[in-house]
């Protein structure tokens, strides 16, 4: 009435049946998983990228005004620094 042996094999094959499907689907998330973080790598290089060269162009700009007026350059920088002082006394 009871086929343990039928049952044992039934069972052991349904083990390797979810297992061969849960290792396809872990392969398949991985995979996808993968593709996304390099997509998202590649816009972060994009944006880094971008990013340095926008800041080499205020440099250059930076530069330039602090070279065309010195004087006033200095004492602007002398006066933020009164300021920060002054901010950083209260507290």
């Amino acid at each position: 009435m009871f086929d343990s042996d039928g049952m044992g094999e039934e069972l052991r094959a349904m083990k390797v049946d979810v297992t061969r499907l849960l290792s396809t689907a872990g392969e398949e998330l991985f995979e996808s998983s993968k593709d996304r973080a390099d997509a998202l790598a590649d816009q972060i290089r994009a944006a880094l990228t971008e990013l340095g060269e926008t800041v080499e162009q205020e440099q250059e700009q930076l530069q330039g005004l602090v070279a065309e007026r010195p004087i006033t350059s200095l004492a602007s920088a002398f006066a933020l620094g009164v300021v920060v002082g002054f901010m950083l006394r209260r507290h």
